[in-house]
């Protein structure tokens, strides 16, 4: 079976490429054009039944992915399935399952079956984990047990997937002749440097790269390139083994789309604000506009309990930048796992960081829904203002406990409502407006 891309490069207009085209209010051709090009992405496993595509790139909505998964401390699956409805509810574009618990398989099938929105998976996680188990420690992993896991996560309807192909041998030299604060905080670079540099071999990944199109081809997997040398704190943001990264993901880029696989490439964590807009536009140069997908970015190091604020003012920028992805960060990051709460608040402050970049954008109806809730709030709407909010849930308990009795204005200001006392020395009633 031909993948979106091979099949938009016949000139031919799938379900998927309809169902996001009326999701995103846009021409279906010119859906069609972008995943033929691939600055824009479907990833639309075709074994993920349950799936109602979206597309992730040029022109669209900025997306928010929200991470799940159980973990060794944590291996119960249903608070995840929890998280995943919670997810879904507040308006995530993709989940990601980076379970490490004791059945990451079960963990895995239960949330595609579940899902409605794209999943997505770091296959050198599971592998990981189970080389550990079998044979006792992370270095007797081989590329074989690698490539056997991302198989079978395609089989089992992954949408996309998490591969670190750009942490290669040259790039690990440069970290090491540059030094860096805080080293590798990615869990994936981290297992395969420490792979690569006991078993002194190239990176699996990198070396039988057209192995691994082989596999996205068959599943129609979407790639996500990933950053595994991504800074992990302000002092390593765009230093050599980044951009080193960078430039091989570039690579890797092309010989995707020479096969027909569409990809998305993964960029910094943490960044200082001023470096952010850089960071974006030599993404999208160097990997020819390639949907870019980031973790915040995280614009000081000194808030945790309140990273999903953080994140969100670098997702702005981001966003408005020219990123299409924004991986939420809550409020839990650097702290410990995330509960459903934490979920919910990482998701919210992601979408409102996502959204402000698409009145920017231009993105179709963006600015059309601010103007809506000037309106309603102008003509003290309460009802249509909570229908328009972000958070409708929010919002409600807000307006419900602070406002007894339904008052007409809110009791912020009371009897001396500015819009109400403007409005009626003008002519014009609340009703009015």
């Amino acid at each position: 079976m031909a993948t979106q891309m091979q099949q938009a490069r016949a000139g031919r207009i799938t379900d998927a490429m309809r169902q996001v085209a009326e999701y995103e209010g846009l021409e279906t051709e010119l859906i069609r054009q972008r995943v033929a090009e691939g600055t824009i992405a479907l990833c639309a496993n075709i074994n993920h039944a349950t799936l109602e595509p979206r597309g992730f790139g040029l022109g669209l909505r900025t997306k928010v992915n929200a991470n799940i998964g159980t973990s060794s401390a944590y291996p119960d699956l249903a608070p995840e399935l929890d998280k995943l409805a919670a997810a879904i509810a507040a308006g995530a574009d993709a989940v990601m399952d980076l379970s490490t618990g004791d059945d990451i398989d079960a963990s895995r099938r239960a949330i595609i079956a579940k899902s409605t929105i794209a999943v997505g998976t770091v296959p050198i996680y599971q592998a990981t984990v189970e080389a550990i188990r079998d044979r006792g420690s992370i270095i007797a992993m081989t590329g074989d047990d690698m490539l056997a896991t991302i198989e079978k996560q395609a089989k089992d309807g992954a949408d996309f997937m998490t591969v670190h192909c750009g942490v290669t041998q040259a790039t690990i030299a440069r970290l090491r002749q540059q030094g860096r604060t805080a080293d590798i905080v990615s869990r994936g670079g981290s297992f395969l440097t420490g792979w690569m540099l006991h078993n002194d071999k190239e990176n699996p990944l990198y070396e039988r790269f057209d192995d691994l199109l082989s596999i996205c081809e068959k599943y129609d997997v979407t790639l996500s390139l990933g950053d595994g040398l991504r800074p992990g704190c302000l002092a390593d943001a765009t230093d050599r083994a980044q951009v080193q990264e960078l430039l091989i993901l570039g690579e890797l880029v092309d010989r995707a789309w020479a096969r027909g696989v569409q990809v998305m490439v993964e960029g910094p964590g943490h960044v200082p604000y001023d470096q952010i807009e850089a960071n974006v536009k030599l993404q999208k140069q160097l990997c020819k506009g390639a949907p870019f997908y980031v973790l915040g970015p995280l614009v000081t190091d000194v808030a945790p309990g309140y990273d999903h604020i953080t994140a969100a003012i670098g997702g702005t920028l981001a966003a408005a930048a020219g990123a299409d992805f924004l991986c939420y960060v809550t409020p839990a990051e650097h702290l410990g796992l995330p509960n459903i709460d934490d979920v919910r608040e990482g998701i919210m402050a992601s979408r409102i960081a996502a959204h402000a970049a698409d009145i920017i954008k231009g993105v179709k109806g963006a600015w059309e829904w601010d103007l809506e809730m000037s309106k309603a709030r102008k003509a003290l709407d309460w009802d249509r203002q909570i229908k328009l909010a972000i958070d409708p849930v929010k919002a409600a308990n807000y307006r419900q406990a602070r406002n007894p009795g339904g008052a007409e204005a809110c009791s912020m200001c009371g009897n001396y409502c500015a819009m109400k006392i403007v409005g009626q020395y003008l002519g014009k009633s609340p009703e009015s407006c």
